[in-house]
């Protein structure tokens, strides 16, 4: 299973604790992580803030070599189609190919209304979007972006939602599903639910990666807020118990696992460094 790490603190509540960004991402990668992501909130809201996803990531492109990049998710009804396929592949060419667009609806109805865009209809605009954005990205129709991706198809594409039109959605237009704090149970039902709208859409699901992001509260550190659902492991856990938790979720067939650390900002790079030592392979 590969292993991605965010490289923020889950859900700051001051903007200090955003400023160590680019050394963490550079730590990340030398501790040998496959990928980082970042998520995307206009506005502060009670979970915090966050930095733009795709100037963050760009950013990060420019500090590193290897390690994978990722949305996670950005908020794709907010986003120009014709803008957002430009801008996301600008970042694929730039990053050498290393950017996946992880994209969602949001929830938030805030944000829609601060940025002037309906929070009604998001699911069906979402699916209008991420065509629009594909067939720039092949340089089908009458429109051109003006840089095409590197990849000729464009950058790989995670579709987050656990309900039927998110599925949809994954099978019609992505690479994989991006689901967030799942269990080896929620993750069955998922693949039961694709299997059976895979024949309606006419994609095979075997084809279609499962990747989640999941909360981990090393041992030794305490959860600077509220974390949703039970952390990976458990909420007092250890290296044994997060390596059976990766485990029967790689066994339910998770691909790939992103790790959002709900600790203080002062504790994230020991937090990576636990992670590295004890759930990344070795030699």
């Amino acid at each position: 299973m590969e292993l991605g790490v965010a490289p923020h603190r889950l859900w700051p509540r001051d903007v200090g604790d955003l400023d160590a960004v680019l050394g963490t991402a550079q730590e990340a990668e030398r501790l040998g992580f496959d990928h980082l992501i970042a998520g995307s909130h206009v506005l502060r809201t009670e979970t915090g803030l966050s930095h733009d996803p795709l100037v963050l990531l760009s950013a990060v492109a420019g500090a590193t070599s290897r390690i994978r990049l990722v949305t996670s998710v950005l908020i794709l009804p907010l986003h120009n189609p014709v803008l957002l396929a430009h801008q996301s592949a600008t970042l694929d060419r730039l990053s050498g190919g290393r950017f996946t667009l992880g994209v969602g609806t949001g929830w938030d109805a805030g944000e829609f209304e601060a940025v002037g865009v309906p929070f009604a209809g998001r699911g069906r605009r979402a699916d209008e979007q991420l065509a629009v954005v594909r067939e720039l990205w092949r340089g089908e129709g009458d429109v051109r972006i003006a840089v095409p991706p590197l990849r000729p198809s464009g950058p790989a594409v995670w579709v987050g939602g656990q309900g039927d039109a998110a599925l949809r959605r994954a099978l019609r237009f992505g690479e994989a599903w991006h689901g967030a704090g799942v269990d080896p149970a929620g993750l069955t039902a998922v693949r039961a639910r694709l299997a059976v709208l895979g024949e309606e859409t006419g994609r095979d699901p075997g084809t279609l990666a499962l990747t989640a992001g999941v909360f981990l509260v090393p041992p030794g550190h305490t959860p600077a807020g509220p974390v949703p659902g039970t952390p990976l492991g458990g909420a007092a856990a250890s290296a044994e118990s997060v390596r059976h938790a990766l485990g029967e979720l790689a066994e339910a067939g998770l691909s790939s696992c992103s790790l959002w650390f709900p600790v203080t900002a002062g504790a994230l790079p020991d937090a990576l460094a636990w992670a590295a030592r004890e759930l990344l392979p070795r030699g």
